[in-house]
């Protein structure tokens, strides 16, 4: 338990305090010994403890690991001119949990979920022709990343192997925790896997780190972006090098066609309806490639970029390799503890 007195804060019993009125932020890494800075907390009842309906009998709460969830992009407004969201915006912080924390972070919720919050960069920041300012708003999103993952280890880790996960903007600062925490670094030993979606994994931006062979494999990354099959747009052809793509049906890198029986089941906008063989996949030139997501109402599909739905079309094949990739790091530890 800690304990953190600091004027317009009121405590409670367990390890969190409750945040009733705060005038300011508070500085660097202190600011998370909040609650409210948190979209998700083992401790806290949130939008990723929640669990599709029929996933609810065979659940089972995995103490034994951490997940440490970036979530991405939910300043989107065309109008909002701010580079980076106020991390006390009500409006913004609970479209992010009825979105991102619900669909995507509850994927791996069967073990310790920690999502905080920070100060997103806004969407433009991506397409911005002022790169300089964008760079500075990424910045300061990273910044808040960087000191909830300090805070985290120092108050809430407690030695346990983690698993890091990110979509989007959320991936694009997981890049940046890994390389800075994780490579050539002795936690490296305690990372299950990182999965890193919806955004492009350079060929060699890790020297060590390597993406994850197959389904089974520990301490390595998997990623992909998911497109209809046959569209490549120009931001992929112009990236030089193919990105590292895995896919997630087979948990390879190989290009076979992975087909949509082994989609094992999608959560689409009914958070409760779980879509079994919503679409198959394979990988070409640093995508991955599907066909036309097969549910009811999916003739009204026109769009090419499944960006959204990059871990929403393959919702329980995630969480059943998040199940084996823990099973294999327990065992690869046991026979390196009893080596």
């Amino acid at each position: 338990m800690f304990v953190l007195l600091t004027a317009g804060c009121t405590s409670t019993t367990g390890r969190y305090i409750t945040v009733n009125k705060f005038p300011g932020l508070p500085p660097g890494a202190e600011k998370y010994a909040f609650t409210e800075y948190w979209a998700a907390l083992p401790d806290k009842k949130d939008a990723s403890d929640s669990i599709p309906e029929p996933l609810r009998a065979s659940w089972v709460a995995d103490t034994t690991t951490d997940v440490f969830f970036l979530h991405p992009t939910t300043l989107v407004g065309k109008r909002d001119e701010r580079w980076n969201a106020d991390i006390n915006d009500p409006t913004l912080n609970a479209k992010t949990d009825r979105t991102t924390i619900l669909f995507q972070a509850s994927a791996f919720n069967e073990c310790r979920v920690y999502s905080p919050r920070y100060r997103q960069a806004h969407i433009r920041a991506y397409y911005s022709h002022d790169t300089a300012r964008a760079r500075e708003a990424l910045d300061l999103a990273y910044q808040d990343i960087r000191e909830a993952f300090i805070y985290y280890l120092d108050h809430f880790n407690r030695g346990r192997p983690i698993i890091i996960a990110s979509h989007s903007q959320g991936t694009t600062h997981a890049l940046r925790l890994m390389k800075e925490f994780f490579e050539n670094k002795p936690l490296a030993h305690r990372l299950v896997a990182a999965y890193m979606i919806g955004m492009a994994l350079p060929e060699g931006y890790f020297s060590a780190l390597a993406p994850c062979a197959d389904s089974t494999a520990t301490g390595c990354f998997v990623g992909w972006r998911t497109l209809k099959e046959g569209y490549m747009p120009k931001y992929a052809k112009n990236e030089g090098s193919p990105s590292v793509t895995v896919n997630p049906l087979t948990w390879t890198m190989t290009d076979t066609l992975a087909p949509r029986d082994m989609n094992e089941g999608a959560i689409l906008t009914r958070f409760n309806h779980l879509v079994p063989h919503v679409t198959n996949a394979r990988i070409h030139e640093g995508v991955l490639w599907v066909h036309r997501p097969y549910f009811p109402g999916a003739f009204l599909l026109r769009t090419r970029n499944y960006h959204i739905g990059d871990i929403n079309l393959f919702y329980l094949n995630i969480r059943e390799n998040v199940r084996t990739r823990i099973r294999s790091y327990q065992v690869r530890e046991g026979a390196v503890k009893n080596g």
